[in-house]
């Protein structure tokens, strides 16, 4: 169903329909995802061990090591590359909507948010997820 104020995401914030621009759609932002979150694991267990993942119950806060590595490489790479790893490698960018740079405290408070999960999984109209709505960014195609 078409909404006629809205007929496509992103018409609100002034963004093209699709290609370079466009708002990232959510097969791209779940892969980019997926891509980060494999990385922060491979990461983890370079560094820590394989033991961390096969002993559940006795790991300890090492078992939130992905987590954390998760969240250095979104804080790190969204102010520096414009996106994480996974972004960059799926063509998404995270822009601020007034088009500045998204500074140091916008990807800190972003990947807090995006870690809670909640904020990510709720999307608006223009299928931007509350924690790009709280600190005033989008991810768009690159």
């Amino acid at each position: 169903m078409t909404d006629a104020v809205n007929s496509y995401p992103g018409e609100r914030l002034g963004l093209p329909v699709s290609g370079t621009g466009s708002i990232g759609r959510p097969g791209r932002r779940i892969g980019a995802l997926l891509i980060d979150y494999i990385a922060a694991t491979i990461i983890a267990t370079a560094f820590l061990g394989f033991e961390q993942f096969a002993l559940p119950g006795e790991a300890g806060l090492s078992q939130f090591a992905p987590m954390a590595v998760f969240a250095v490489l979104q804080i790190l790479f969204i102010p520096t590359a414009g996106g994480s790893p996974g972004h960059r490698i799926l063509g998404l960018r995270v822009v601020r909507l007034d088009g500045g740079w998204v500074g140091l405290w916008r990807p800190v408070v972003r990947t807090l948010l995006l870690i809670v999960v909640i904020p990510a999984v709720i999307w608006d109209a223009d299928q931007r997820g509350l924690h790009d709505k709280a600190v005033g960014t989008v991810l768009i195609r690159a």
